[in-house]
């Protein structure tokens, strides 16, 4: 596998990774037993998000780009692939903040509904 394919073979990982934490809630909905996965993945994402960390997917990303003889980038995954469609000037602590607030508020929303569901049925 040359790096470009690795470095994109990261990035689909990252991105899935992203999306499980924003709508993994969804699927414990349908399959509960995944909340097995989807709680640490949303302490993960929070953590990092509150902290100001950057994922460790993406220095790996990056040193692979740069493997491959591309550019690479700075900051973050979400500064990088989601917040410079969203805010061009960049993601700021704020930001951050709200991002970590909201994949909180959105999964503890989602479990508060699983959980009812749960006692309601038989």
């Amino acid at each position: 596998m040359t790096y470009r394919s690795a470095a994109d073979a990261v990035l689909v990982v990252h991105f899935a990774f992203v999306l499980f934490v924003a709508l993994g809630g969804l699927l414990v909905l349908r399959w509960p037993k995944l909340a097995w996965l989807h709680l640490p993945s949303v302490a993960w994402a929070a953590f990092v998000e509150f902290t100001g960390w950057i994922c460790p997917l993406t220095p790996l990303e990056v040193a692979l780009q740069r493997s491959a003889g591309e550019a690479g980038y700075a900051g973050g995954f979400i500064e990088h692939y989601v917040m410079s469609l969203l805010y061009p000037d960049g993601l700021t602590r704020e930001t951050q903040m709200l991002l970590g607030a909201s994949v909180v508020v959105i999964n503890v929303a989602i479990y508060i509904v699983a959980f009812r569901r749960r006692r309601a049925s038989p």
